[in-house]
């Protein structure tokens, strides 16, 4: 490969130069037993159990942008959804769907972020497939990421567990992955280290659930941020909220560039956060354990769920004001994940 080679219409024809990215890009970086067979899908081992299963795609424009690009970005995502299934993530598989033109090394550079996500989170990639498609048919790389994982014994966490009384924690800074984006696609400069947040959180959801805590909500708060998650959340479980403005962590740049541009940071996507939602009893425990995980340093109760307004979350603000934190209407940031 040199410097100016680039992914051909041949790479994913399934014949000479496919087998080539496969047995020389591909295999080496995610190489298990199940992959090495190079069948038309992957058997492999799981316990005894219940099992869960997602799936996810990832468009997200640009493709590199600081601190991740596309790759490490889509293993991160499913493996969290899995987590928030409250269950251990074992296997994924990836679709890559490629630009003809992209030059092998950047293709070369996500595949490693996404070994190096996969080694990270302590799952295996076992089965995938490429495409590729004419120059201005895509843009540059889009990727598929399915994987499952099994629950752990006796946990039980759904939207629709939310009950009164119970507090809600949010794992660290809002808004950190969809300003990151941003502001890489738009060749915005600001002072701070503004970077995105993805991150795998599996390790810290089996820390907490094999705690002792009762554990009722999990659900990462992506697209649509942490206010559309909460609202989401509240309808499932047929319950209000009430969120503290004060109790909010946001970092100071990322709420800078807000407050110029005039988002909220509680629509804006995150990719390395949680909202865990638990008994009071537990909350100050369950906080503890996520604070103790290097993804939750920033980790807060930031509010409650009440048994008023079913449906409907409030903001209680800094000045004692409330309002309501309605559903993200449109689209703020396309393509941010």
């Amino acid at each position: 490969m040199t410097p100016d080679d680039t992914v051909l219409l041949d790479h994913g024809a399934g014949g000479r130069a496919s087998h080539a990215m496969f047995s020389k890009m591909i295999l080496p970086l995610f190489h298990n037993d199940a992959l090495a067979r190079q069948d038309d899908g992957a058997v492999y081992p799981v316990p005894a159990g219940r099992m869960a299963f997602s799936t996810d795609s990832y468009v997200v424009d640009p493709i590199f942008f600081c601190g991740g690009n596309i790759g490490d970005l889509a293993v991160n995502g499913t493996v969290n959804d899995i987590a928030m299934c409250g269950a251990d993530p074992l296997y994924i598989s990836v679709g890559l769907i490629i630009e003809e033109g992209l030059p092998l090394k950047d293709l070369q550079t996500v595949l490693q972020t996404m070994a190096d996500a996969a080694a990270r989170a302590g799952v295996k990639i076992v089965t995938g497939d490429t495409k590729v498609v004419p120059r201005g048919k895509a843009d540059k790389l889009f990727i598929n990421t399915s994987g499952v994982g099994m629950l752990f014994e006796g946990v039980d966490v759904s939207g629709s567990r939310a009950r009164p009384g119970d507090k809600i924690i949010l794992s660290g800074t809002m808004a950190d992955h969809g300003i990151a984006i941003l502001t890489a696609r738009e060749g915005l400069t600001f002072e701070g280290d503004l970077k995105t947040d993805s991150a795998p959180l599996n390790h810290m959801v089996k820390a907490v659930l094999s705690s002792g805590c009762e554990v009722h909500v999990l659900r990462d708060p992506t697209r649509g941020g942490v206010g559309t998650t909460l609202n989401e959340i509240a309808g499932q479980s047929g319950v209000g909220m009430t969120v503290f403005e004060k109790d909010l962590p946001v970092k100071k740049q990322v709420n800078g560039v807000c407050e110029l541009l005039g988002f909220d940071p509680l629509y804006i996507a995150n990719e390395g956060k949680l909202i865990a939602i638990v008994p009071e009893q537990h909350a100050v425990q369950v906080l503890d354990i996520i604070r103790a995980d290097e993804f939750g340093r920033d980790a807060a109760i930031i509010g409650e769920v009440t048994d008023q307004s079913v449906g409907k979350v409030f903001l209680q603000t800094a000045i004692g004001g409330r309002r309501l934190v309605d559903m993200l209407t449109g689209e703020q940031l396309p393509r941010i994940c």
